[in-house]
């Protein structure tokens, strides 16, 4: 049984490996959450009804976790003080708009409250889907909405900014260089590594959904930000590009391996309507990018592409190739993820629990 698992992560992989060489940021995810479950579809008795061990998602969690809690640096903190006002108004503007989207799916297809909420929350396809699962949501319902936001984004940004603005920023990208070995670094990985697996029983004593992740990426930011602080410099650990590989793959995996077809009935509706409130929030934040732009004197490209609803490594991918302020798109993409995972689970929770509490009140008043 134990083969099998590893033989099931391995073929999944296969699909995020051949997606992966399309250019596609987030291909590996992607391609392994299809390959897992057209895999779970055909044969759904392949790694039994539960999926793949829980485990397997924890540790993709916890990766997820370390990753970002490093990028809240110096670089990210300076950003946050010069234009903290700003970006805190976008990030509750984010907010906002995910939940009227969410209550416009909720509403108007045949989707349950929790599962509208968290498919339209802009915390990344890699955080949203595992902590759906946790809550109760339709992970399989989640995972369709946000990769498809994903796409959604991937595809109209970088046209509209290219479209509307004929001239890079001004300010020069910073090209991402590859992680050379040093034994530093490698002894940093081993600090983060300690301090999120500290960081999960931290999470998990104050209950918060999805621990492993929380938790982790909570004490990893505390540390990293404390530390760099104290040095006077941004302390890196030694973290290739094929750590964050293998947590997409594995996430992607574990949740692939629990879909069945019957999760699939009747979402034809709720695809169309989800489609539709994507492509208003996309709207919506495209126009709070060009009064930010006006306000402030930041380069329209430049905001629109930190304040899209996508994920990090994909604005930031972007923001490289069309010559924008990549740090300050990581700093605002960074954030805003922060503050989704870690406030609006709560939200919809208690939402969920309003309206169990009006049901009920309705059922008995009958």
């Amino acid at each position: 049984m134990k083969e099998t698992k590893w033989l099931f992560i391995a073929i999944s992989a296969i699909g995020g490996l051949l997606l992966s060489l399309t250019g596609l940021s987030i291909g590996w995810m992607l391609g392994t959450l299809l390959a897992a479950m057209l895999l779970s579809f055909a044969k759904p008795g392949f790694v039994g009804e539960k999926g793949i061990p829980k485990y397997w998602l924890y540790t993709g969690q916890s990766i997820l976790g370390i990753e970002l809690g490093q990028k809240i640096n110096l670089s990210v903190l300076a950003v946050f003080q010069k234009d903290w006002a700003v970006i805190i108004i976008m990030l509750l503007l984010s907010i906002v708009f995910s939940l009227v989207s969410g209550f416009i799916l909720w509403k108007f297809s045949q989707t349950d409250m929790l599962t509208s909420f968290f498919s339209t929350a802009p915390g990344g396809l890699s955080a949203m889907p595992g902590i759906a699962e946790e809550v109760g949501a339709n992970t399989a319902v989640v995972s369709i909405l946000q990769t498809m936001r994903v796409f959604l984004v991937i595809f109209i940004i970088p046209i509209v900014v290219s479209a509307l603005v004929f001239h890079p920023s001004a300010v020069p990208a910073e090209q991402a260089a590859a992680t050379a070995f040093e034994w530093s670094g490698l002894i940093w990985t081993a600090v983060l590594s300690v301090t999120a697996y500290a960081g999960y029983h931290v999470g998990k004593k104050l209950k918060f959904p999805a621990p492993w992740l929380l938790g982790s990426m909570l004490l990893t930011a505390i540390v990293q930000s404390g530390t760099s602080a104290a040095a006077g410099y941004d302390v890196t650990p030694y973290w290739p590009h094929e750590v964050m590989i293998l947590s997409q793959v594995v996430i992607a995996a574990s949740i692939g391996s629990r879909f069945r077809k019957e999760m699939f009935t009747g979402l034809k509706k709720t695809i169309l309507i989800a489609f539709i409130s994507t492509a208003l929030f996309i709207a919506a934040m495209f126009a709070c990018a060009f009064i930010v732009s006006k306000a402030t004197g930041i380069a329209f490209m430049t905001a629109a592409l930190a304040f899209a609803p996508g994920g990090v490594a994909e604005m930031a991918t972007t923001a490289v190739v069309l010559q924008a302020d990549a740090t300050f798109v990581v700093a605002v993409q960074v954030l805003r993820i922060i503050v989704v995972i870690l406030v609006m689970p709560p939200i919809f929770r208690l939402l969920h629990a309003w309206e169990a509490r009006k049901e009920v009140h309705s059922h008995a008043s009958v």
